[in-house]
Protein backbone atom coordinates (compact mmCIF):
# COMPACT_ATOMS: atom_id res chain seq x y z
CA UNK A 1 0.00 0.00 0.00
CA UNK A 2 1.51 2.94 -0.94
CA UNK A 3 1.84 6.05 1.24
CA UNK A 4 -0.36 8.15 -0.44
CA UNK A 5 -3.34 5.91 -0.29
CA UNK A 6 -2.67 5.88 3.34
CA UNK A 7 -2.62 9.20 3.60
CA UNK A 8 -6.54 9.56 1.69
CA UNK A 9 -7.72 7.02 4.46
CA UNK A 10 -10.48 8.93 6.95
CA UNK A 11 -8.69 8.88 10.09
CA UNK A 12 -10.82 7.71 13.20
CA UNK A 13 -11.63 11.14 14.52
CA UNK A 14 -13.49 11.22 11.33
CA UNK A 15 -15.43 8.68 12.60
CA UNK A 16 -16.86 10.12 15.59
CA UNK A 17 -20.70 9.55 15.42
CA UNK A 18 -22.27 13.20 15.09
CA UNK A 19 -19.32 15.08 13.99
CA UNK A 20 -20.20 17.86 11.54
CA UNK A 21 -24.03 17.04 12.61
CA UNK A 22 -26.35 19.21 14.90
CA UNK A 23 -28.87 17.40 16.46
CA UNK A 24 -31.90 19.41 17.07
CA UNK A 25 -33.57 18.01 20.55
CA UNK A 26 -37.70 18.30 20.53
CA UNK A 27 -39.35 18.02 24.10
CA UNK A 28 -42.70 16.62 23.72
CA UNK A 29 -45.35 17.56 25.99
CA UNK A 30 -47.63 14.85 27.77
CA UNK A 31 -51.37 16.06 28.81
CA UNK A 32 -52.49 14.17 31.16
CA UNK A 33 -56.32 12.83 30.75
CA UNK A 34 -58.15 14.11 33.96
CA UNK A 35 -59.67 11.50 36.27
CA UNK A 36 -63.16 10.72 35.67
CA UNK A 37 -63.67 11.14 39.23
CA UNK A 38 -62.84 14.51 39.72
CA UNK A 39 -65.02 15.50 36.85
CA UNK A 40 -67.89 14.24 38.34
CA UNK A 41 -67.12 16.27 41.55
CA UNK A 42 -67.08 19.38 40.20
CA UNK A 43 -70.26 18.61 37.81
CA UNK A 44 -71.86 17.78 41.16
CA UNK A 45 -70.65 20.89 42.90
CA UNK A 46 -71.98 22.95 39.94
CA UNK A 47 -75.07 21.64 39.96
CA UNK A 48 -75.39 21.84 44.07
CA UNK A 49 -74.81 25.65 43.75
CA UNK A 50 -77.54 26.14 40.77
CA UNK A 51 -79.72 24.20 42.42
CA UNK A 52 -79.39 26.07 45.91
CA UNK A 53 -79.28 29.92 44.17
CA UNK A 54 -82.20 28.46 42.11
CA UNK A 55 -84.16 27.33 45.56
CA UNK A 56 -83.03 31.05 47.09
CA UNK A 57 -83.93 32.88 44.32
CA UNK A 58 -87.62 30.82 44.26
CA UNK A 59 -88.16 31.66 48.16
CA UNK A 60 -87.18 35.21 47.65
CA UNK A 61 -89.65 35.88 44.85
CA UNK A 62 -92.43 33.97 46.64
CA UNK A 63 -91.41 35.34 50.03
CA UNK A 64 -91.00 38.75 48.36
CA UNK A 65 -94.51 38.39 46.39
CA UNK A 66 -96.02 37.39 49.97
CA UNK A 67 -95.29 40.63 51.33
CA UNK A 68 -96.50 42.74 48.47
CA UNK A 69 -99.78 40.83 48.52
CA UNK A 70 -99.85 40.41 52.30
CA UNK A 71 -100.37 36.90 53.47
CA UNK A 72 -98.30 33.85 55.18
CA UNK A 73 -95.34 34.00 56.69
CA UNK A 74 -96.78 34.77 60.61
CA UNK A 75 -99.43 37.05 59.22
CA UNK A 76 -102.88 37.72 60.73
CA UNK A 77 -102.92 39.91 63.58
CA UNK A 78 -103.65 43.29 64.23
CA UNK A 79 -101.10 46.11 63.90
CA UNK A 80 -101.46 49.70 65.75
CA UNK A 81 -99.09 52.11 64.68
CA UNK A 82 -98.44 55.77 65.23
CA UNK A 83 -96.65 57.84 63.15
CA UNK A 84 -95.09 61.51 64.21
CA UNK A 85 -95.62 64.37 61.59
CA UNK A 86 -92.69 65.05 59.22
CA UNK A 87 -91.71 61.21 59.30
CA UNK A 88 -89.69 60.46 56.24
CA UNK A 89 -91.00 57.08 54.28
CA UNK A 90 -88.12 55.65 54.97
CA UNK A 91 -88.71 55.66 58.78
CA UNK A 92 -92.69 54.66 57.92
CA UNK A 93 -90.93 52.09 56.62
CA UNK A 94 -89.33 50.79 59.35
CA UNK A 95 -91.85 51.18 61.27
CA UNK A 96 -94.45 49.20 59.32
CA UNK A 97 -91.45 46.51 59.60
CA UNK A 98 -91.06 47.05 63.54
CA UNK A 99 -95.18 46.49 63.97
CA UNK A 100 -94.99 43.44 61.40
CA UNK A 101 -97.07 45.21 58.54
CA UNK A 102 -94.78 44.52 56.01
CA UNK A 103 -91.39 42.07 56.02
CA UNK A 104 -89.32 44.02 53.67
CA UNK A 105 -89.16 47.49 54.47
CA UNK A 106 -86.94 48.18 50.91
CA UNK A 107 -89.55 46.90 48.57
CA UNK A 108 -92.59 48.72 50.34
CA UNK A 109 -89.95 52.11 50.09
CA UNK A 110 -89.62 51.13 46.09
CA UNK A 111 -93.02 50.72 45.74
CA UNK A 112 -93.74 54.24 47.62
CA UNK A 113 -91.40 55.65 45.19
CA UNK A 114 -92.66 53.97 41.69
CA UNK A 115 -96.34 54.77 42.75
CA UNK A 116 -95.44 58.25 43.53
CA UNK A 117 -96.73 57.89 47.40
CA UNK A 118 -93.36 59.01 49.27
CA UNK A 119 -95.03 62.76 49.85
CA UNK A 120 -98.50 61.67 50.60
CA UNK A 121 -98.22 59.72 53.70
CA UNK A 122 -99.76 61.40 56.72
CA UNK A 123 -99.32 61.32 60.26
CA UNK A 124 -101.45 59.74 63.01
CA UNK A 125 -102.88 57.00 64.42
CA UNK A 126 -103.02 53.86 62.49
CA UNK A 127 -104.62 50.57 62.76
CA UNK A 128 -103.84 47.81 59.97
CA UNK A 129 -103.63 43.63 59.25
CA UNK A 130 -101.23 42.81 59.16
CA UNK A 131 -102.67 40.36 55.94
CA UNK A 132 -102.97 44.23 54.43
CA UNK A 133 -101.16 44.17 51.24
CA UNK A 134 -98.77 47.08 50.10
CA UNK A 135 -101.30 48.79 47.97
CA UNK A 136 -104.21 49.06 51.03
CA UNK A 137 -101.12 49.97 53.74
CA UNK A 138 -100.19 52.67 51.23
CA UNK A 139 -103.84 53.62 50.23
CA UNK A 140 -104.04 54.21 54.16
CA UNK A 141 -101.36 56.31 54.67
CA UNK A 142 -102.45 58.40 52.29
CA UNK A 143 -106.21 59.02 52.84
CA UNK A 144 -106.11 58.67 56.38
CA UNK A 145 -104.25 59.76 59.39
CA UNK A 146 -104.58 62.32 61.80
CA UNK A 147 -107.71 61.14 63.26
CA UNK A 148 -106.48 61.23 67.12
CA UNK A 149 -106.24 63.93 69.43
CA UNK A 150 -103.28 63.67 71.68
CA UNK A 151 -103.11 64.49 75.26
CA UNK A 152 -100.15 65.57 77.55
CA UNK A 153 -99.75 63.10 80.51
CA UNK A 154 -96.77 62.95 82.89
CA UNK A 155 -95.82 60.22 84.96
CA UNK A 156 -93.77 61.23 87.89
CA UNK A 157 -90.60 59.35 88.71
CA UNK A 158 -91.36 56.35 91.48
CA UNK A 159 -94.85 55.79 89.88
CA UNK A 160 -96.07 52.28 89.99
CA UNK A 161 -98.36 50.65 87.65
CA UNK A 162 -101.22 50.39 90.67
CA UNK A 163 -102.10 52.05 92.98
CA UNK A 164 -101.24 52.01 96.75
CA UNK A 165 -101.70 53.81 100.17
CA UNK A 166 -99.97 54.02 103.11
CA UNK A 167 -100.21 56.35 106.50
CA UNK A 168 -98.25 59.43 107.02
CA UNK A 169 -98.02 59.84 110.75
CA UNK A 170 -101.58 58.71 110.99
CA UNK A 171 -103.16 60.17 107.43
CA UNK A 172 -104.21 58.22 104.58
CA UNK A 173 -102.08 58.75 101.35
CA UNK A 174 -103.29 57.20 98.19
CA UNK A 175 -100.71 57.24 95.62
CA UNK A 176 -102.43 56.79 91.98
CA UNK A 177 -100.54 54.41 89.54
CA UNK A 178 -99.58 54.34 86.03
CA UNK A 179 -103.05 53.09 85.03
CA UNK A 180 -105.16 55.07 86.81
CA UNK A 181 -102.84 58.73 85.56
CA UNK A 182 -103.79 57.40 82.07
CA UNK A 183 -107.46 56.54 82.92
CA UNK A 184 -107.73 60.05 84.81
CA UNK A 185 -106.55 61.98 81.47
CA UNK A 186 -109.00 59.81 79.10
CA UNK A 187 -105.96 58.26 77.44
CA UNK A 188 -108.26 54.23 78.30
CA UNK A 189 -109.54 52.49 80.36
CA UNK A 190 -107.61 51.24 83.08
CA UNK A 191 -108.68 47.21 82.24
CA UNK A 192 -107.26 47.80 78.57
CA UNK A 193 -104.10 49.03 80.09
CA UNK A 194 -103.42 46.21 81.82
CA UNK A 195 -104.34 43.95 79.03
CA UNK A 196 -102.31 45.83 76.86
CA UNK A 197 -99.10 44.89 79.75
CA UNK A 198 -100.02 41.20 78.81
CA UNK A 199 -99.83 41.91 74.78
CA UNK A 200 -96.02 42.98 74.66
CA UNK A 201 -93.63 40.31 73.56
CA UNK A 202 -90.21 39.76 75.70
CA UNK A 203 -88.09 39.69 73.46
CA UNK A 204 -85.90 42.68 73.31
CA UNK A 205 -82.47 43.05 75.52
CA UNK A 206 -83.93 44.77 77.87
CA UNK A 207 -87.23 43.28 78.19
CA UNK A 208 -85.62 39.71 78.80
CA UNK A 209 -83.70 40.71 81.88
CA UNK A 210 -87.80 40.78 83.08
CA UNK A 211 -88.78 38.04 85.73
CA UNK A 212 -92.26 36.99 84.48
CA UNK A 213 -92.60 33.84 86.71
CA UNK A 214 -92.01 35.99 90.39
CA UNK A 215 -93.21 39.02 89.21
CA UNK A 216 -96.63 40.63 89.99
CA UNK A 217 -96.66 42.66 86.84
CA UNK A 218 -93.35 41.70 84.29
CA UNK A 219 -93.34 45.03 82.78
CA UNK A 220 -93.28 47.18 86.67
CA UNK A 221 -90.34 49.55 86.13
CA UNK A 222 -89.62 49.22 82.67
CA UNK A 223 -92.51 52.06 81.85
CA UNK A 224 -90.19 55.13 81.56
CA UNK A 225 -91.52 58.13 84.13
CA UNK A 226 -91.49 61.23 81.49
CA UNK A 227 -94.05 63.79 80.44
CA UNK A 228 -95.84 62.34 77.18
CA UNK A 229 -98.07 63.39 74.24
CA UNK A 230 -100.31 60.42 74.31
CA UNK A 231 -103.23 59.63 71.40
CA UNK A 232 -106.47 59.80 73.49
CA UNK A 233 -108.63 57.58 70.47
CA UNK A 234 -109.81 54.22 71.25
CA UNK A 235 -109.18 52.70 74.72
CA UNK A 236 -107.67 49.77 73.67
CA UNK A 237 -105.61 51.13 70.86
CA UNK A 238 -103.97 53.92 73.08
CA UNK A 239 -103.42 51.74 75.80
CA UNK A 240 -101.02 50.05 73.43
CA UNK A 241 -99.52 52.61 71.96
CA UNK A 242 -99.21 54.11 75.43
CA UNK A 243 -97.42 50.80 77.12
CA UNK A 244 -94.76 50.96 73.73
CA UNK A 245 -93.61 54.77 73.57
CA UNK A 246 -93.05 54.19 77.71
CA UNK A 247 -91.17 50.76 76.67
CA UNK A 248 -89.08 52.40 73.65
CA UNK A 249 -88.33 55.48 76.23
CA UNK A 250 -86.95 53.40 78.34
CA UNK A 251 -85.04 51.36 76.05
CA UNK A 252 -83.19 54.82 74.75
CA UNK A 253 -81.82 55.57 78.04
CA UNK A 254 -80.39 52.36 79.22
CA UNK A 255 -77.31 52.74 77.36
CA UNK A 256 -74.66 49.95 76.38
CA UNK A 257 -72.35 51.44 78.71
CA UNK A 258 -75.08 50.63 81.83
CA UNK A 259 -75.52 47.43 81.10
CA UNK A 260 -71.33 47.06 81.22
CA UNK A 261 -71.59 48.51 84.10
CA UNK A 262 -74.11 46.23 85.66
CA UNK A 263 -72.51 43.08 84.44
CA UNK A 264 -69.12 44.72 86.41
CA UNK A 265 -70.81 44.48 89.68
CA UNK A 266 -72.57 41.29 89.49
CA UNK A 267 -76.30 42.19 88.89
CA UNK A 268 -78.54 42.13 86.03
CA UNK A 269 -80.83 45.21 84.45
CA UNK A 270 -83.60 43.79 86.40
CA UNK A 271 -81.61 43.94 89.53
CA UNK A 272 -80.04 47.24 89.06
CA UNK A 273 -83.83 48.63 88.02
CA UNK A 274 -85.27 46.73 91.17
CA UNK A 275 -82.50 48.44 93.08
CA UNK A 276 -83.27 51.92 91.81
CA UNK A 277 -87.00 51.71 92.32
CA UNK A 278 -86.31 51.32 96.22
CA UNK A 279 -83.83 54.02 96.07
CA UNK A 280 -86.30 56.14 94.10
CA UNK A 281 -89.22 55.64 96.62
CA UNK A 282 -87.29 56.31 99.58
CA UNK A 283 -85.94 59.31 98.40
CA UNK A 284 -88.28 61.49 98.09
CA UNK A 285 -87.69 64.50 95.84
CA UNK A 286 -84.09 65.00 97.09
CA UNK A 287 -82.01 63.96 93.56
CA UNK A 288 -78.64 64.65 95.28
CA UNK A 289 -79.48 62.14 98.20
CA UNK A 290 -80.27 59.15 95.33
CA UNK A 291 -76.60 58.27 95.52
CA UNK A 292 -75.77 58.07 99.35
CA UNK A 293 -79.09 55.69 99.42
CA UNK A 294 -78.10 53.45 97.14
CA UNK A 295 -74.49 53.55 98.48
CA UNK A 296 -77.18 52.41 102.38
CA UNK A 297 -78.93 49.56 100.64
CA UNK A 298 -75.99 47.83 98.82
CA UNK A 299 -74.01 48.17 102.01
CA UNK A 300 -76.86 45.74 104.09
CA UNK A 301 -77.14 43.41 101.17
CA UNK A 302 -73.64 42.55 101.37
CA UNK A 303 -73.54 42.66 105.41
CA UNK A 304 -73.59 39.08 107.33
CA UNK A 305 -75.07 41.75 110.04
CA UNK A 306 -78.54 42.48 107.75
CA UNK A 307 -80.79 39.39 107.18
CA UNK A 308 -83.19 42.04 104.75
CA UNK A 309 -82.72 45.44 102.98
CA UNK A 310 -85.87 47.21 105.75
CA UNK A 311 -86.48 49.17 103.08
CA UNK A 312 -90.53 50.68 104.12
CA UNK A 313 -91.60 51.63 100.63
CA UNK A 314 -91.65 47.76 99.81
CA UNK A 315 -94.29 46.68 101.93
CA UNK A 316 -96.71 48.94 100.71
CA UNK A 317 -95.77 47.76 97.05
CA UNK A 318 -96.55 43.88 97.87
CA UNK A 319 -100.54 45.36 99.47
CA UNK A 320 -101.64 46.97 96.38
CA UNK A 321 -102.33 43.48 95.54
CA UNK A 322 -105.40 40.65 96.55
CA UNK A 323 -102.90 38.05 96.80
CA UNK A 324 -99.76 39.33 97.79
CA UNK A 325 -97.52 36.49 99.74
CA UNK A 326 -95.18 39.27 100.82
CA UNK A 327 -92.31 38.38 98.21
CA UNK A 328 -91.40 42.36 97.58
CA UNK A 329 -91.44 42.94 101.71
CA UNK A 330 -87.93 43.65 102.03
CA UNK A 331 -88.57 43.51 105.91
CA UNK A 332 -89.59 39.83 105.54
CA UNK A 333 -87.79 38.53 101.88
CA UNK A 334 -83.87 38.31 101.94
CA UNK A 335 -82.80 39.62 98.86
CA UNK A 336 -83.75 42.29 96.20
CA UNK A 337 -87.55 41.65 96.07
CA UNK A 338 -87.69 39.73 92.44
CA UNK A 339 -88.56 43.12 90.24
CA UNK A 340 -88.97 47.03 90.29
CA UNK A 341 -92.00 48.40 92.52
CA UNK A 342 -92.14 51.48 90.57
CA UNK A 343 -90.59 53.25 87.06
CA UNK A 344 -87.68 54.82 88.64
CA UNK A 345 -85.76 57.84 86.99
CA UNK A 346 -82.54 58.34 85.02
CA UNK A 347 -81.12 59.54 88.45
CA UNK A 348 -82.09 57.04 90.58
CA UNK A 349 -80.99 54.45 88.03
CA UNK A 350 -77.53 55.71 88.12
CA UNK A 351 -77.16 55.94 91.65
CA UNK A 352 -78.26 52.30 91.30
CA UNK A 353 -75.38 51.33 88.76
CA UNK A 354 -72.65 53.97 90.76
CA UNK A 355 -73.46 54.01 94.87
CA UNK A 356 -71.80 56.52 96.75
CA UNK A 357 -69.50 54.27 98.64
CA UNK A 358 -69.74 55.20 102.58
CA UNK A 359 -70.08 53.20 106.12
CA UNK A 360 -73.56 54.19 106.57
CA UNK A 361 -76.39 51.18 106.87
CA UNK A 362 -79.16 53.57 108.36
CA UNK A 363 -80.78 56.93 107.32
CA UNK A 364 -83.83 58.99 108.32
CA UNK A 365 -85.82 61.79 107.37
CA UNK A 366 -87.37 65.14 108.90
CA UNK A 367 -90.39 66.37 107.97
CA UNK A 368 -88.99 68.58 104.95
CA UNK A 369 -87.34 65.79 103.44
CA UNK A 370 -84.13 66.47 104.63
CA UNK A 371 -82.08 63.23 105.31
CA UNK A 372 -79.39 62.03 107.85
CA UNK A 373 -76.98 59.25 107.69
CA UNK A 374 -75.43 56.82 110.21
CA UNK A 375 -73.57 54.15 110.33
CA UNK A 376 -74.92 52.65 114.07
CA UNK A 377 -78.44 51.64 114.93
CA UNK A 378 -77.67 53.80 117.80
CA UNK A 379 -76.88 56.87 116.00
CA UNK A 380 -79.71 56.57 113.77
CA UNK A 381 -82.01 55.93 117.21
CA UNK A 382 -80.81 59.29 118.81
CA UNK A 383 -81.11 61.27 115.83
CA UNK A 384 -85.22 59.73 115.49
CA UNK A 385 -85.48 60.95 119.23
CA UNK A 386 -84.22 64.23 118.86
CA UNK A 387 -86.55 64.86 115.77
CA UNK A 388 -89.49 63.71 117.73
CA UNK A 389 -88.42 65.85 120.36
CA UNK A 390 -88.63 68.80 117.91
CA UNK A 391 -92.06 67.70 116.24
CA UNK A 392 -89.87 67.27 112.79
CA UNK A 393 -90.69 63.33 112.79
CA UNK A 394 -92.45 61.76 110.33
CA UNK A 395 -92.60 57.94 109.75
CA UNK A 396 -94.80 56.75 106.96
CA UNK A 397 -96.14 53.21 107.66
CA UNK A 398 -98.58 50.58 105.59
CA UNK A 399 -102.28 50.07 106.83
Amino acid sequence: MSEEFKNNLPSDDDFVIGKGFEIEETQVEYKRKPKKGKNKVKIAVTVILIFAISIGLAFGIIYAGADYIGVGFGRGEEVVMEIAPGSSATKIAKQLKESGAVKIPLLFRLYAKVKGYESSFKYGLYTFSSEAGYSSIANMLITQGAKAESVTVTIPEGTGINDYTKNVNGEKVTIPGIATILENKGICQRADFLAALDEVKLDSKLLSNVDSDKTYYALEGYLFPETYDFYSYDSKECAVLAVKRMIKETEKRITEEMYEKAEKQGYSMNQILTMASIIQMESGNDVSALPKIAGVFYNRLNSSDFETLGSSPTCYYGKSFKHDDGRYDTYKAKGLPPGPLCSPGIDAINAALQPETSDYYYFVTDKTGKFYFHKTLEEQNKTINKLKQDKNWIYEYFN
